[in-house]
């Protein structure tokens, strides 16, 4: 990517084409300390003026650019290896790094901050370490993955002059949670024992995700179906894995582990062990239908005779002429096979 025309710069191609420059150019390994490079050995011509004849000034652009890893929502320190042989000061440098789309992240203008140009995406997100030459983005997002250069030039009476310009590629990472394996309540008909395992929140996708049945004699390895689901704002993954476990066919103690592969760090997740002991027979949860089955008639079994029985009492004792006691209760006399007894006060005549 050509290196965007700095302030100052008069109007015209940019960048300049190879025979205005009076390019020369040559490898040197240890010009800033990355392996190989590319010195650029540009006169005052830079500046449009075919007839200058000031010193010349060295150019170094990084061919390889450097590998960057950050972690999501963590910090990413963006280098500008600048060695600085010359000397010059902050008040007379303009650095300033963007993004594979020529976005501005930050600018530092003659040594002071300068956010005019710098894209709102950025803004807050980064500071400059003025000792070490490096920017660092913060909060890093899945989306902030890419290509990123730095430039530095040298602000001159007659111009500006680019004098290192650095390249550096992002990659971010998310570590996935730990594996859980967690058993699904249902049993189905042939005794299996229904296993899932998910992790969540972990960039980029997995390379495999699978089950380790070991028992004493043997290891078994099931490579199930990997379900993967990706946040829409996030960017990060969510993935799981289910196993059907066959109860006639486990005859001793099983352990299973899930295993998460993960890319690029090539690194194992392991559960914690899940254990089957085919002595012990799965939970149950109860089967109520058996007993509502069971309720319902036995209650309507006894229930109706005794409300026939009361509603029969009830109109034997109404059809019986009551007998006033003393006190003028009235006594109300039932036949010998009701067992209720009712009393009501009345008015003493």
């Amino acid at each position: 990517m050509n290196p965007p025309a700095p302030e100052g710069h008069t109007p015209g191609p940019w960048p300049p084409p190879p025979g205005l420059l009076g390019v020369t150019r040559s490898q040197d390994s240890e010009s800033v300390g990355l392996g190989w490079s590319q010195r650029f050995c540009i006169s005052d011509q830079l500046t449009g003026d075919a007839n200058a004849t000031g010193p010349q000034i060295t150019v170094a652009v990084d061919a390889a650019p450097l590998k960057i890893k950050a972690y999501f929502n963590d910090t990413a320190d963006l280098p500008c290896l600048f060695t600085n042989s010359q000397n010059l000061s902050m008040s007379e440098l303009v650095v300033f790094w963007q993004n594979q789309e020529a976005s501005v992240l930050y600018e530092l203008y003659l040594g002071k901050e300068k956010p005019d140009n710098v894209n709102r995406k950025y803004m807050g997100r980064t500071s400059f370490d003025w000792e070490n030459w490096t920017l660092r983005l913060h909060n890093i997002q899945i989306k902030d993955q890419g290509s990123y250069q730095c430039f530095i030039h040298h602000k001159k009476p007659k111009g500006m002059v680019l004098i290192y310009q650095m390249n550096s590629d992002l990659s971010v990472l998310a570590n996935f949670s730990q594996p859980e394996i967690i058993e699904i309540s249902n049993i189905t008909e042939n005794l299996c024992r229904n296993l899932t395992c998910s992790s969540i929140q972990g960039y980029p996708e997995p390379k495999k995700m699978s089950f380790w049945l070991k028992t004493e004699n043997s290891t078994t390895v099931y490579d199930g179906v990997m379900q993967k689901s990706q946040d829409n704002v996030t960017e990060l993954y969510n993935v799981s894995i289910s196993l059907s476990v066959s109860l006639p066919a486990v005859t001793s103690n099983m352990t299973i582990i899930c295993v998460l592969q993960t890319e690029p760090m090539k690194t194992e997740l392991f559960s914690s062990p899940f254990y089957i002991d085919p002595k012990v027979p799965p939970f149950q949860p109860p089967d109520y239908t058996v007993w509502i089955a069971t309720a319902i008639p036995l209650t309507l079994a006894i229930g109706i005779p005794l409300i026939l029985r009361y509603i029969s009492c009830r109109r034997k004792k109404q059809q019986q002429p009551g007998v006033s006691n003393e006190r003028g209760e009235s006594v109300f006399v039932l036949p010998a096979d009701c067992h209720f007894v009712a009393t009501s006060q009345s008015a003493a005549f």
